[in-house]
């Protein structure tokens, strides 16, 4: 752990960059291709220390796993050929590795044992071992399965038919990918839909599914074989750029080969909604992930409202869409986004608690907060909680703040953006 401190004067960003690969469609590409049967390639693998938890994952089970830059090849003898791990399974910071593997494993035949760090273990996990019990599957962990570690006795699986209570692509990813090996026809039922990557993978590795107005369906027992998949810059990632461009003076920023997913371009909503200055340039819309130019310039924006179904399209963005309304017009509120406690830290008070530090006048509520601008930024020092969103939403704050701001733990934003501040030190040269 690290403290960086920064300081600009009237820096404006010029440039072109393309964000690394999405984190979402990384951790999804390794774990189908350890399923699937065959030889897996990936482009574009975005090697944040979370997605390199996956991959030592699935090394200990036995798969082949060689990383050389962004390209990944997986050579894997089958999810019914994988060997039992002597190892605890290590999945550092990420949720997303944790709460997957629960389902991907409880359809195996094997006894397996799941830890993080101390992050992860503060992070709930009966939302996705509950549904997943209902299907058959053992686990057994701190507070009857809430809290890692946990223990994973795989074993055969019933299908069932779930409605979701709340958004949640991890939930729905796990139960779809117990639903793998499960008898019977796996139905999610969702009332607003989540982020879709694991359905397009499925399809991708060669599986029938059914996608109709908010119901996933499939039959178990289907067999994955190995693919290629290309994986677009992370637009979670892309989102700190596109909101650095339109608050900072006489910037023009290009951002390449942006995955535009429509169940994950909220940020983009968001930004015309409040009138940014921005292109989008589609790319390739037939695409398995669809991707986009985004040009982004200096913007005079105005406060919005953002909730409902907009908020599982934007809920990783919302850290930055909060220090992006303190330059924006009027009132800004942001509600409906409870699942923000329960992410790396409670990012509703993490979010409040450092843009409050800068000077913005912004409060917390129950399900999101109230940001009244425009404000003048001041420098301040700012506490990360280790989350990499935080952190990266500290140093574009640092951007407009008039003196030094300084974060207690700069290292933690390598958990999803590595070449971070190297691609900011090139737009603002």
């Amino acid at each position: 752990m690290s403290s960086k401190t920064l300081q600009y004067e009237q820096v404006a960003l010029k440039g072109n960059i393309t964000v690394p690969g999405d984190k979402s469609i990384s951790h999804r590409s390794v774990m189908f291709g350890s399923i699937a049967k065959g030889r897996t390639t990936v482009t574009g693998f975005l090697l944040g220390e979370d997605c390199l938890s996956t991959i030592d994952c699935f090394k200990k089970l036995g798969v082949e796993i060689e990383v050389d830059g962004t390209n990944v090849t997986i050579d894997s003898p089958g999810i019914d050929n994988w060997m039992e791990p002597k190892e605890v399974l290590y999945t550092g910071n990420s949720g997303t590795t944790t709460r997957l593997m629960l389902g991907i494993l409880s359809g195996t035949s094997l006894h397996t044992v799941m830890t993080g760090d101390a992050s992860i273990g503060k992070r709930p996990m009966r939302r996705v071992a509950d549904p997943l019990r209902l299907m058959g599957a053992q686990i057994a962990g701190r507070e009857n399965g809430q809290y890692t570690p946990l223990a994973i006795q795989g074993g055969p699986l019933q299908a069932i038919d779930y409605t979701m209570p709340v958004a949640s692509a991890q939930v729905k990813s796990a139960i779809l990918m117990a639903g793998l090996r499960a008898q019977g026809t796996t139905i999610v039922r969702e009332s607003e839909v989540s982020r879709d990557h694991t359905e397009r993978m499925l399809r991708q590795f060669g599986a029938n599914v059914t996608v109709k107005d908010g119901v996933v369906s499939f039959e178990g027992g289907q067999e994955l074989t190995g693919t290629h998949v290309n994986v677009p810059g992370d637009i979670s990632s892309a989102a700190f750029f596109l909101v650095a461009g339109a608050i900072t003076n006489n910037s023009h920023i290009v951002l390449e080969n942006v995955g535009v997913n429509d169940t994950r371009d909220g940020i983009l909503q968001v930004l015309q909604n409040m009138g940014a200055n921005m292109t989008i340039e589609i790319d390739d819309a037939n695409a398995a992930e669809p991707t986009a130019t985004i040009i982004i310039g200096t913007s005079q924006l105005t406060g919005t409202v953002i909730e409902g179904a907009i908020i599982p399209r934007l809920i990783d963005e919302i850290p930055i869409i909060a220090l992006l309304a303190t330059q924006a017009t009027g009132k800004t509120i942001i509600k409906d986004a409870e699942e923000l406690k329960v992410k790396e830290t409670n990012r509703i008070d993490a979010v409040v608690n450092e843009l409050k530090k800068l000077g913005a006048n912004i409060e917390a509520t129950d399900d999101g907060m109230i940001i009244e601008g425009p404000t003048k930024l001041a420098g301040a020092s700012l506490k990360t909680y280790g989350d990499h969103r935080i952190g990266m939403m500290g140093a574009v704050a640092a951007l407009i703040a008039d003196g030094e701001v300084t974060l207690d733990d700069a290292d933690c934003i390598a958990v999803s953006y590595p070449t971070f501040f190297e691609h900011l030190n090139s737009l603002s040269k």
